[in-house]
């Protein structure tokens, strides 16, 4: 699934080609997604002017005219991409969007995991996918003291943690595993049992390793894409993450797997403690 870097990844990649735009048109193509399409979305994003786009931990935010907000989630396999009409529609196409610029914008999801909605600019931070979300990262309350709140009454594993999106919003599997090998805490340590000392390091490298994957465009293992239907680059970048068996680059032991909950979990057992 697209984390946080995929979708900031998507969001710049569109912003200068799809700011400004009037959409023409929409054909919803296939409705049945994760919550099935609103038989109104083609009519209500009709006409409507581009103003931004943005991103709220997963979620796609593209800002309209008339005080609406389309939101998107790209589910497990999705795809937002900008094309020209003249490229042939693939089979997973399911909304294809006009826009006055001549290029086409669709969306992509052969799992059809993903979500398309169209809600008043006013009930957005109402809706059940977003009201309960955490901290983003970036904000600039997000520090060591606010994770710390969370871990010291907290009997989980820490990537179990990190990953509850009430916690912090956008951390997927990938990048829990590479943080906590960044500051050399195991995946299975219990959130209570860590120092505030070395929340805090954690808390300090969550943006860090945030940027670095924005900066590789993402990771790309099947499915993910950016806005030019790119691969991203940071998976040549991880560290643990789907490296079981594969020397640890910091040192001679190998990448172990272990599973936690229904996921696995990566780390060095010489350089984690």
């Amino acid at each position: 699934m697209p984390e946080l870097p995929e979708i900031e990844t998507i969001c710049c990649g569109l912003k200068p080609h799809l700011e400004g735009r009037r959409i023409l048109s929409v054909n919803v193509v296939e409705r049945r997604l994760r919550c099935l399409v609103d038989r109104r979305l083609a009519e209500r994003l009709k006409g409507k002017t581009i103003l931004q786009i943005g991103r709220r931990a997963k979620y796609i935010l593209i800002s309209l005219s008339c005080d609406m907000v389309w939101m998107i989630h790209l589910g497990m396999s999705g795809k937002l991409i900008r094309v020209d009409p003249r490229t042939p529609k693939q089979k997973h196409d399911h909304i294809v969007v006009s826009l006055d610029s001549g290029q086409e914008l669709r969306y992509h999801d052969p799992r059809r995991f993903g979500l398309s909605l169209v809600v008043a600019e006013n009930e957005l931070h109402e809706l059940p996918q977003l009201k309960h979300l955490g901290l983003d990262p970036f904000d600039p309350g997000f520090n060591g003291s606010y994770l710390y709140s969370f871990t010291k009454q907290s009997d989980r594993r820490i990537r179990d943690l990190l990953l509850d999106q009430q916690t912090v919003a956008g951390i997927g599997n990938i990048y829990a595993n590479e943080i906590l090998c960044r500051v050399g805490v195991r995946p299975t340590t219990r959130s209570r049992r860590l120092t505030r000392t070395q929340v805090g390091e954690i808390a300090r490298m969550i943006p860090t390793v945030l940027n670095e994957a924005i900066r590789w465009c993402g990771t790309s293992f099947s499915d993910y894409r950016d806005a030019d239907d790119k691969f991203g680059e940071f998976q040549h970048q991880l560290r643990v993450y789907d490296r079981d068996g594969e020397k640890c680059r910091l040192c001679p032991s190998p990448i172990k797997r272990v599973a936690i909950g229904n996921r696995s979990a990566f780390y060095c057992p010489s350089c984690q403690k």
